[in-house]
C-alpha cells in the first residue's frame, strides 16, 4: 500500500459541485443560477450531530433532532449563495442559514437540496447501495435477495 497517497499535502480537496433546484433563482439575464456545495469532513458533521442532540430527562440516550441535523448539515455544504449573508437573509425575514433554507426553498427543492449535498459528501443511495449492499453479501456468502 502505498502511504504517499493519503498524506495530506497528496489528497484532493473535498468535491464540490453545482445543483439547479428550480427556475426560480435566476440571474440578470433570467439564467437559473445553481447552488454550489462542497463536501464537508466528517470531524464538521460530527459536530452538527452533536448539536442537534437534546438532553432527555429519564432516557439515558440523548434525543436526536432529526429535522434540525437536515438543515444544518445541508446548509453546511452549501458555499452559494452565502447563506450566511446578513443582506440575504434580511430579504427573507430571518437569521440564521438553516432558517434560512427552511424559507427560501420549497420542500422539494430543500429535499433535492439535501441530495446533492449528502452525494458531494460521498454518501451513497438508491441503486449503487444496493449494488454494494448484494456485492458484501455475495462475499460473506448471504443471499442476495432482499
Amino acid at each position: 500500500m502505498d502511504l504517499q497517497a493519503f498524506l495530506r499535502p497528496d489528497v484532493l480537496p473535498a468535491r464540490e459541485t453545482e445543483v439547479i433546484l428550480s427556475d426560480r433563482f435566476r440571474d440578470a439575464d433570467g439564467n437559473p443560477v445553481p447552488f454550489k456545495l462542497k463536501g464537508i469532513s466528517e470531524e464538521e458533521n460530527s459536530r452538527i450531530r452533536r448539536s442537534c442532540q437534546r438532553q432527555s430527562t429519564g432516557i439515558e440516550q440523548p434525543a436526536f433532532d432529526r429535522e434540525n441535523y437536515l438543515r444544518r448539515f445541508t446548509a453546511a455544504c452549501v458555499t452559494s449563495p452565502d447563506l450566511k449573508s446578513q443582506t440575504l437573509q434580511q430579504s427573507w425575514g430571518v437569521m440564521g442559514e438553516e432558517a434560512l433554507l427552511g424559507v427560501m426553498l420549497t420542500a422539494g427543492e430543500f429535499a433535492r437540496l439535501f441530495a446533492a449535498a449528502r452525494e458531494v459528501c460521498g454518501f451513497i443511495a438508491g441503486a449503487e447501495a444496493e449494488n454494494i449492499k448484494n456485492t458484501l453479501k455475495k462475499a460473506c456468502g448471504g443471499e442476495t435477495a432482499n
